[in-house]
């Protein structure tokens, strides 16, 4: 009797401490913890990489680049591109606004490094003397600015002005000044929202 008892303790014993199935799921829990936490880092890793060296979204907000930008404009802002060439002119781009924390401008290049620019009281835009030929202002210029005398930009310079040209703080005003290269955070590149206008946006 004692030793038939001591040999099914024994057995059972052998069971409990080696049953393949709860090994077996131990094992797979811990696979499918170790991959999802994996997964979720290269997903926080991709989100970080995306959003401070390749895009950010930006909501546009007022009617300073109206009709190309309206209020509540959704973009995408393309933040790559200017490490591999420079701006161009009349490229839309985005910039901190100096004087105003977490403040940003989206406005039009309209003078490029080196040259002079200079807006009359007729609204006609001077490149180094020369009337720049361009139909992206809303409206005629009414007020130039400090434009009125000839800007002369450094070799990291540009002159940027809103679209709607009679209701934009741009290059014309002291506030804003002429924007340095490495202010630039890049170029507006795709409208998301609204839904209706989804799209890459034309620059030239």
């Amino acid at each position: 009797m004692s030793g038939n008892r001591t040999e099914n303790q024994v057995n059972r014993g052998k069971t409990g401490n080696n049953d393949p199935k709860k090994g077996e799921t131990g094992k797979n829990v811990m696979k499918e913890i170790l991959s999802t936490s994996i997964y979720l880092l290269i997903v926080l890793i991709a989100t970080y990489l995306i959003i401070y060296y390749v895009g950010q979204r930006t909501e546009v907000e007022g009617s300073s680049m109206e009709p190309t930008l309206e209020d509540g404009d959704n973009l995408i802002v393309d933040k790559i591109s200017y490490r591999f060439h420079d701006p161009e002119r009349f490229d839309i781009i985005v910039f901190p606004f100096q004087y105003e924390q977490d403040t940003y401008y989206i406005k039009r290049i309209i003078g490029m490094p080196g040259e002079s620019v200079r807006i009359d009281w007729d609204g006609n835009i001077y490149i180094d003397g020369e009337v720049l030929e361009e139909g992206y202002g809303r409206e005629v210029i009414l007020d130039p600015g400090r434009a009125e005398k000839e800007i002369v930009l450094g070799e990291d310079e540009y002159f940027v002005l809103g679209d709607n040209r009679n209701n934009s703080t741009d290059g014309r005003a002291e506030a804003v000044g002429n924007i340095h290269r490495d202010d630039i955070i890049g170029r507006a590149w795709v409208r998301i929202y609204p839904f209706g206008k989804f799209g890459k946006l034309q620059h030239q």
